[in-house]
């Protein structure tokens, strides 16, 4: 059964956990911020900024502080709660969620023991959106580092690229990470600012352009000791599920999307089987779920195209933009068996794809995310 819609979707109501704070308002603030999304989502796509409206209706709902405890101002969510709301909004307007998302690893950090208290003390400033945080993970992603930390006499030195930052000129903070000398891994809190040394360079992307995304180049850039919140062991292989099973909901919220525009009975149930499958996975069987996601939203905006006929060539059209944004979840925040499995979906044989052939060589950088 095919059920055509003309413009964006309103999707299914997404309802949080019995445990969040005054459920009823909370809901409703979220219908509101929803409503904005849909209603400039096609003005967003076609723009390279994002209305500041939106970022103002995510701080009134409390968003910024989804996470965070309630003692201190934040909406104190569950994870799964989380995961729901973010698929929920990437339905409605992908590009800002995606900024959005970016700000997860500050509230991560504003909650965590170890952080050093100067940088806690913000904690009520981000929950309440007035300081906004991005990321780049490059140096604790698998392969050789692109960012190099080495110490200096109080301080560090950067040298290197961050290669994919989003929200620049949105976020205030940046949190990043860079390899050390000796094969650590080395977080860093700083201004999200051109300096000396420090230069950024737009790209521009197939989908989500609003989401103002650069490449920084760092070249002995000297940051204060302060701005340093710790080392770990360099070991990618223990990264685990939380921030992948969350990025998994950017596909999940495209084919929520399509799917409220052209109904398609098994397509809904394999979205049902998706997110089951993201919300039980456990490290090992997380790449898949991950790649059975992107495979999903891939199909069901193809569905869409084919079901809308002709329209869905005009660029902006709802069709055509939500191809292109499943297109370009493909390789957000993949990793090397994320992009295995969805090679072996969709025809090849991931196994024997080697670094100097198929998709990711010479040099290309799938688009980290917040894990």
């Amino acid at each position: 059964m095919v059920r055509q819609s003309d413009g964006d979707p309103s999707p299914p109501s997404w309802s949080p956990g019995a445990s969040t704070p005054d459920l009823p308002r909370f809901a409703e603030r979220v219908s509101t911020v929803v409503e904005i999304f849909e209603h400039d989502a096609a003005q967003v796509d076609a723009s390279s900024v994002i209305p500041a409206s939106h970022f103002a209706a995510m701080a009134e709902a409390g968003l910024y502080g989804s996470m965070l405890p309630t003692a201190v101002g934040g909406l104190g969510l569950q994870r799964r709660d989380t995961d729901g709301l973010v698929e929920v909004l990437s339905a409605a307007c992908l590009a800002t969620t995606f900024v959005w998302l970016q700000h997860f690893r500050l509230q991560a950090l504003m909650i965590d023991a170890a952080t050093p208290e100067h940088v806690r003390s913000a904690l009520p400033r981000v929950a309440r959106g007035e300081v906004k945080g991005g990321i780049s993970l490059g140096g604790s992603l698998p392969g050789p580092p692109k960012l190099l930390a080495t110490r200096t006499e109080g301080g560090w030195r950067l040298n290197g690229e961050a290669m994919w930052v989003s929200g620049w000129g949105v976020v205030d903070v940046l949190v990043l990470t860079a390899r050390g000398l000796d094969e650590t891994v080395n977080t860093f809190v700083i201004e999200a600012k051109e300096r000396p040394g420090l230069s950024a360079r737009p790209l521009v992307l197939s989908a989500m352009n609003a989401s103002a995304t650069v490449r920084l180049t760092f070249d002995d850039v000297v940051l204060d000791e302060s701005c340093h919140i710790g080392g770990l062991p360099y070991r990618p292989a223990s990264e685990g599920v939380e921030g992948l099973r969350t990025n998994g909901s950017l596909a999940l919220g495209v084919a929520r999307r399509c799917l409220a525009l052209a109904e398609s009975e098994v397509l809904r149930e394999e979205l049902t089987r998706c997110r089951e499958a993201l919300d039980e996975a456990s490290v090992h069987t997380m790449p898949d779920a991950r790649a059975r996601a992107c495979e999903v939203a891939i199909r069901s905006a193809h569905y869409l195209a084919v079901s809308r006929g002709s329209s869905s060539a005009l660029v902006g059209d709802v069709a055509e933009r939500s191809s292109r944004e499943a297109a370009l979840l493909l390789v957000f925040g993949s990793r090397p068996r994320i992009k295995d499995s969805l090679l072996r979906r969709m025809g090849r044989d991931g196994d024997h794809v080697g670094p100097s052939e198929g998709p990711g060589a010479s040099g290309a950088e799938d688009i980290t995310g917040t894990e």
